[in-house]
Order: structure tokens, then sequence, then C-alpha cells
């Protein structure tokens, strides 16, 4: 007798569907069975189904309402991630707060975020507001939101007071902490955690600075990876894992979401402090080596939990197993 099947309704941007629906993500999970259904975005939400788990990235008041009135008529779906959890993530002002609170000293290293400043007003007055609050320059500038488009990932470096005045406000400006040129990019799905090593800013000196403001792509995503280059040995060390594993578990928590990811760098490029400057919600997990076997156990152990009995059949993909945070 067949396994009962376990659907997942998604509703994603043309990108990442194209991104991450991936054939070897629906072969590996249909094996698993794990059928994948795309939503239909012209008829009612509520007249499709009924779905197990409903996995989405869009936004909006009108999608938030349609998934709450979906949750209302089929309270046993379970809904991938919580719009009012996502929200949180939109902000550079709020992303970062749970982290900034958590204030994580563990035995293998600390955690921490960099002194930032919001920006909504006249760029005239950032030069006061920056020494006012005390940050010391260069500065990073982030836009302040962070919806996932192409401009919300832009940066900038500024080396001075007349680069403050050249900034064109809403932003999040956050001091620059040298770090080995080694950007940590830290994958969660569930329990399992991913890290994966991108380039990134190098480090800066006094005899580095420049003038003014100079801008740059999306560093660590439009970067080649880092995991094959020829590093320092320290700087491409990757973080404890028992230090992910508490961190990780805390942000789950806190932020309520399963699916996201955060950019983590180490002070100096070696020791033991840490710092987290952005987070993700569903981030490019396409990009991730077998990500299609981490999505596939996550939502098997999903079904699990919700009572449904899937086929056993293993994956014949040999890849190295995520330790999972307790």
């Amino acid at each position: 007798m067949p396994s009962p099947r376990f659907t997942v309704a998604y509703a994603l941007t043309a990108k990442k569907t194209r991104s991450f629906m991936q054939p070897k993500l629906e072969a590996h999970a249909r094996s698993r069975g794990i059928t994948f259904v795309a939503l239909d975005r012209n008829r009612a939400l509520t007249e499709q189904g009924p779905y197990d788990v409903i996995l989405h990235k869009l936004t909006g008041k009108e999608w938030r309402q349609e998934l709450e009135d979906y949750v209302q008529k089929f309270p046993e779906v379970t809904v991938l991630d919580p719009p009012a959890a996502i929200q949180q993530l939109r902000s550079r002002q709020s992303m970062l707060q749970e982290v900034a609170d958590l204030k994580l000293t563990h035995s293998d290293g600390q955690v921490r975020v960099p002194k930032q400043l919001v920006v909504e007003g006249d760029s005239s007055c950032i030069p006061t507001s920056v020494a006012e609050t005390g940050l010391k320059l260069p500065l990073v500038a982030k836009p302040l939101v962070a919806d996932g488009s192409a401009k919300s990932h832009a940066m900038s470096l500024i080396y001075d007071r007349f680069g403050l005045s050249c900034l064109d406000p809403p932003l999040v400006l956050q001091e620059f902490v040298n770090h080995g040129g080694v950007l940590f990019k830290v994958y969660v799905i569930g329990d399992a955690i991913k890290v994966v090593r991108r380039f990134s800013l190098p480090d800066l000196s006094e005899k580095d600075m420049g003038y003014g403001v100079k801008s740059f792509p999306r560093v660590s995503s439009a970067a080649a990876t880092a995991d094959e280059a020829d590093l320092d040995p320290e700087a491409a060390v990757l973080p404890p894992q028992r230090l992910l594993e508490c961190l990780v578990a805390e942000l789950r928590t806190r932020l309520g979401l399963s699916l996201f990811n955060f950019d983590m760098i180490r002070e100096g490029g070696s020791g033991g402090r840490y710092y987290v400057i952005d987070i993700n919600y569903f981030p490019g997990y396409g990009k991730v080596p077998d990500y299609e076997l981490l999505i596939t156990d996550y939502l098997v152990d999903l079904a699990r939990r919700k009572g449904k009995k899937l086929g056993s059949e293993e994956p014949d993909l040999d890849f190295e197993e995520c330790s999972s945070a307790s």
C-alpha cells in the first residue's frame, strides 16, 4: 500500500521559483513522499487545497490576509513562516535587535552586532547624529528596507564627514569591523545548519582610508565562493559548531522562523568575537550544496511531527549531515 503523500503548496516570486524549485529538489522530495504544488495566484487561496504546508515568500497586506483566512478555514495547515515573524526582518532597524538583546557569551566565543544608527531624516544632519552617537568611521551604509530586491542589498563604505553628507536616507549606518576579508553565510533549515564562506570587503587600515563614499554591489553573493580559495588559514576557520548551534536555537525561538540565514564575521579574522551583520528570510538555498536533501529532511520531520507516516526510502545521494541545534 503506497505511503500517504505530504503536500507542500508554494507561493514564490518567479525568480525564487527558478532558483529554489529545481528538478533535483522535486525529485528527491517525491522519493520521500512529499509533493510540491504551485498555488494558483489567479484563484482565491481558500478555494485551493487543503494542503499540509504552505511555503511562501510573498509580501503585502492582501497576501497576509489570504493566509490568515486560509489558516482559519484549514487550521491544520503549517505556514512557513508566519508573516508577522517575517516582517521583523524587512527592516534593518529591527532585524538585529534579537541578536543585540541576546548578548550571547559562550565558551567557544561571543556574538554581538555592530554599533549602528538608523537615519530617516535630512542627510545634512547625519554627521551630527554620528558624532552624538559615538560611531567611528569608516561606516557601512545599508538601505533601511530589506525586501530582497537588488537595491536593498546595495551598500556603501563611508570614509569621512563629507561622505556622510552625501547619503540618501532612510538607511542604517554600521561601524565597519575588520574581519579578514571573509564572511560566513549561515543557512538555517529547521534544526539543520550549513555554513558557506564568502569573500567580503578587505580589512582597512589608516593608510587604506579613502575619501567620501565608495559604493559596492551585493558583496557576499556577487563574490565567488571562498571555500576553495587560498585564504589565510586563520581567517578561513569556520565558527565553532557549538556556538552556531546555540545561536541558531536562540534565534529560531526569538524570531519565530525556521527558514532563514544570517551573515556573520569574525573580528580581526581570528579569535572568538563574532558579529551578526544581516539576517534574511528564505534566502537563496539553491546556492547551498545539497540543499535539496536538507529541505526534504526538514519537511519529512515536519510531516512526522504532524502525525504523517511517509515512506522510508532513503536518498541515493551522499552528503555531509549538518549538526542539529539542541
